[in-house]
């Protein structure tokens, strides 16, 4: 029964955040542009079938994947676990110990970013309009490896708990730089890549892999630490596809 009232009440607060885009559309298209608003029975459904998409989607986001993320991390750092995997039983525990957590959140990273539409979608676009010399495959790779070592870096920092800026800076230094040398074609679909990773399937998973990991280790802070992974997570498919399009350029010359 709460479950239920949970999803109607994620549904009333998606249809407010819709409310007002509705209106400013109809308004825009009455007011501005003076024409009459084609099929509009269709389009309250269609308005209607996204709200409650949108409330159904928040419920499963509290309800698993934010629960799941904080499950996997507690069971990933337990003190017990690590020890006993790291053979430092009765010792004190390092950065390094904690290489099951990089590991999984890697590979988190590259498959939910596999699974992303968006990019899917961006990806046989670009192979499209590209004539078949960006492939669709080699796209979603290159990007699915930068946000897997983005997401384990960024768990480095969560554990280690270094400035997020510090890291941040350095990668924009190094996407500065490959800019500078990378293909004029690839340049744009990389700076894109970073926003289509940024989507329903990673972002979810991603968050509550970073909340998770900040609660269940001692000293963090969920709300400091626990954000930050989304950062990289679109900051490193940057630099991969930029990489991606230099190794491409380099190996059509030989």
């Amino acid at each position: 029964m709460g479950l239920i009232l949970d999803m109607f009440a994620f549904v009333w607060d998606s249809a407010q955040d819709v409310a007002p885009v509705v209106f400013f559309l109809f308004a825009f298209q009455i007011g501005v542009l003076r024409e009459r608003i084609p099929n509009p029975g269709a389009i309250l459904v269609g308005f209607a079938f996204v709200t409650i998409g949108l409330g159904l989607f928040l419920v499963g986001l509290e309800e698993t994947l934010f629960e799941l993320g904080r499950l996997m991390a507690a069971q990933l750092t337990d003190p017990a676990f690590l020890k006993e995997a790291s053979g430092r039983v009765g010792e004190a525990l390092m950065w390094q110990d904690f290489y099951w957590v990089y590991l999984f959140a890697a590979a988190i990273g590259f498959s939910t970013t596999l699974a992303e539409p968006a990019l899917l979608a961006v990806s046989i676009k670009a192979n499209s309009v590209s004539g078949g010399a960006i492939g669709t495959w080699g796209l979603r790779v290159a990007v699915a490896i930068g946000v897997g070592v983005g997401v384990a870096l960024g768990c480095y920092r969560i554990i280690t708990g270094l400035p997020l800026h510090y890291f941040i800076a350095v990668g924009y230094m190094v996407v500065i730089v490959q800019t500078a040398m990378a293909p004029k074609l690839i340049v744009p679909l990389a700076y894109d890549s970073g926003g289509v990773t940024t989507s329903t399937v990673t972002v979810p998973l991603v968050t509550a892999l970073g909340l998770g990991l900040a609660e269940a280790i001692p000293g963090r802070s969920p709300l400091l630490d626990g954000f930050g992974l989304v950062a990289f997570a679109s900051l490193f498919p940057i630099i991969s596809v930029l990489a991606y399009g230099q190794f491409s350029a380099m190996r059509g010359k030989t």
